[in-house]
């Protein structure tokens, strides 16, 4: 049966569908919003224009509905309102269309590069060389972007260099999913050519753009993403050449190997790019100072490491990379100064993202000697603790507004009893636990959705936290440069810089109780590489990068057999008086907090016994990966028999809409 290539666009392009007509070759036709000139992109200034466009697929404030400071949303750090599904076995289905399998976004990238890159080599692009070839590389780095998505979502998946026409045949060959590490090796060459081209210092010289650093800490980021994900997931169907792999199943995978020869030697390789991208931009940005202040009076000094998060202008701090500029005057705004001086739009952090953090002087809480003053009351869990802890756990009476404004129609003064049992995200706290990060005292940013501070897309600290950990991983101990990255990091935290005495006090069986880095593959871990992956989870906070983490290291698998149980803080203890207890129900089918004789410590999801996830979150292996919707096979198959289609389905899910994973 013939296909209708408008359909056939769904596959390999997805919004292109935007352009359905009668006419043939859409994909012929410059995909720019609307019409694209013939004349477009032989300018610099077109070329910058048309990048900036791109820059939207870039986290900032609004990306999600969150706010920034909410991004760990639904992992072990931060909990939202309502639980996740996916925790909840058979509730995450196939899709019978949409999902992960849409490559619009890199069809626009593709689109430049075809255009571009053949004028620029002849010489025909007129202005400054060194900005064209700096917008050149911008866009290298977000089809790299792009792609690094598709890795993390669906793993394997097709390698579209072109923009391709509008045609049954060549769309289904293009549909054929490469292995995910040949995909990695595409990336990191798109970063190689983003770094060689891009601008040491952005064009704007204010970080608003993106720079070579940009593409440094990306490229540190994929290859230690990839690295772990195949040393971790070694063996099995999410790996190629895995027992079950699905991409065995087609004919064009027949006698893959791995570039380096070995799924080890592609490890290592990996590895070591990371360690190189990393220290690239670890050796020449500096962290901003914590002078360990947290302003309460406007005689206060005010502290650079916490104003970074809230800034109006990140220009000036020397670790921001990449930040994201708003602007009241033409409308554009956002709302995390409101939930930041409230309960963070309804997310709050874990007792188990709380517990991670340890003492001043580098005893974790349980240690004998840690001096840790108990969780009866958030005033204790904050007293002598990781001045990051310290800074940015919220505490009931602290001061939020230190200049009054008449715009701060949503401003909160004075931080209340945290609003346990308020399920309106604009008003409740989920876990009682609330974060500051993202706080700006200004009440003119706390209109209605009238906010203006600055949103940090990249910032350098991660490239010391990606080289520790990928030298750790790499050689098994940790080399000079690698403790300098930990000791600088300890000692703008307000820890003792003694990592080792860290280390030597940790106790696996204790971590692992709220902390799921604590394990890979469902084993626990060293503790030297437990507490580089602490120092991780504690320095990025709420910045959305733990779900990522938690999959590239394979730490769910554990819940596949012991259910996880969300906490927040102690509510059945002395911050009970903070409340009216006959307004706290804990016995019904209504009950609006978690009973006590499940724990003393607030369960946001353990209620009235009707939550899917009231016995605890639970995983499936399926869900390290994302299905590919029954559409995709129907449109790229013979007759609608889906074994013709080149595509192939993800471990554990089936190609069958609606239906749920099965056991691995």
């Amino acid at each position: 049966m013939k296909k209708q290539y408008n359909l056939l666009l769904v596959v390999l392009l997805g919004g292109i569908a935007f352009f359905t007509s009668c006419e043939n070759n859409l994909l012929d036709r410059e995909p720019l919003s609307s019409i694209t000139p013939e004349q477009y992109l032989w300018d610099e200034s077109q070329l910058a224009a048309y990048s900036i466009d791109r820059y939207g697929a870039l986290p900032t404030h609004g990306t999600w509905s969150f706010g920034t400071f909410g991004n760990d949303a639904n992992t072990d750090n931060q909990a939202s309102i309502g639980y996740d599904n996916k925790y909840a076995p058979g509730q995450w289905r196939v899709g019978q269309s949409g999902g992960e399998w849409n490559f619009w976004n890199i069809n626009q990238c593709n689109y430049f590069l075809q255009t571009v890159l053949p004028r620029w080599k002849a010489g025909e692009i007129t202005g400054s060389t060194e900005k064209v070839n700096h917008y050149i590389g911008e866009m290298y780095f977000f089809r790299a972007w792009e792609y690094f998505q598709k890795v993390q979502t669906i793993g394997d998946c097709p390698i579209v260099k072109s923009v391709l026409k509008d045609e049954q045949t060549e769309l289904t060959e293009a549909s054929k999913r490469t292995p995910r590490s040949e995909v990695v090796r595409f990336i990191v060459a798109d970063l190689d050519s983003a770094i060689n081209l891009m601008m040491v210092t952005s064009p704007d010289a204010a970080q608003n753009r993106l720079n070579k650093a940009c593409a440094q800490l990306l490229k540190s980021r994929v290859t230690l993403y990839e690295a772990t994900w195949l040393k971790y997931f070694k063996g099995t169907a999410f790996v190629p050449n895995g027992t079950d792999w699905p991409g065995a199943s087609k004919a064009y995978n027949d006698g893959y190997q791995f570039q380096a020869g070995s799924i080890d030697g592609e490890i290592e390789w990996l590895l070591s790019e990371s360690m190189e991208a990393a220290a690239e931009v670890a050796d020449n940005y500096p962290l901003v100072e914590n002078n360990g202040i947290l302003q309460q009076s406007t005689a206060d000094a005010n502290n650079p490491y916490f104003d970074m998060f809230s800034d109006v202008d990140m220009s000036g701090y020397a670790e921001v990379l990449l930040w994201r500029q708003y602007d009241k005057g033409l409308g554009i705004t956002h709302n995390v100064p409101v939930y930041a001086q409230r309960g963070n739009h309804g997310v709050g952090l874990t007792k188990g993202m709380v517990d991670g953090f340890v003492m001043a002087n580098g005893l974790p809480i349980y240690a004998e000697g840690s001096g840790y003053h108990g969780d009866d009351y958030v005033e204790d869990v904050r007293t002598d603790r990781d001045g990051r802890l310290w800074l940015f756990l919220k505490q009931p009476d602290q001061v939020n507004v230190l200049y009054e404004s008449v715009e701060g129609t949503h401003a909160t003064p004075v931080e209340p009893v945290p609003e346990i049992t308020n399920t309106n995200v604009e008003q409740g706290y989920s876990t009682g636990y609330a974060i500051r990060k993202g706080l700006n005292y200004d009440a003119a940013q706390c209109a209605n959705g009238g906010g203006y501070t600055g949103a940090i897309v990249f910032r350098a600290t991660e490239a010391y936290l990606n080289y520790m950990e990928a030298c750790y991983e790499k050689n098994g101990s940790l080399d000079g440069k690698a403790s300098a990255y930990w000791t600088a990091i300890r000692n703008r935290a307000g820890v003792d810089a003694d990592f080792q005495k860290t280390i030597a006090n940790t106790n696996m069986a204790e971590e692992a109780k709220g902390d799921w880095g604590a394990y890979s593959a469902g084993s626990l871990i060293d503790e030297t590489l437990y507490n580089i992956r602490r120092e991780r989870r504690c320095e990025l906070m709420a910045e959305g990068l733990r779900w990522m983490d938690l999959k590239r290291w394979r730490a769910l698998d554990q819940m596949i057999d012991e259910p996880y149980h969300v906490e927040g803080f102690k509510l059945w203890g002395p911050m009970l008086d903070w409340y009216d207890a006959a307004k706290l129900t804990h016995s019904s089918a209504n009950a609006n907090v978690s009973a006590p004789s499940a724990s003393d410590y607030l369960r946001p999801y353990e209620k009235t016994g009707k939550e899917l996830v009231y016995e605890g979150y639970r995983w499936t292996m399926a869900h390290y990966l994302s299905p590919i919707a029954t559409q995709h096979f129907l449109i790229t198959s013979e007759n609608d028999d889906t074994s013709t289609s080149p595509i192939y389905q993800n471990p554990g899910w089936s190609i069958e809409a609606n239906t749920s994973p099965t056991d691995l």
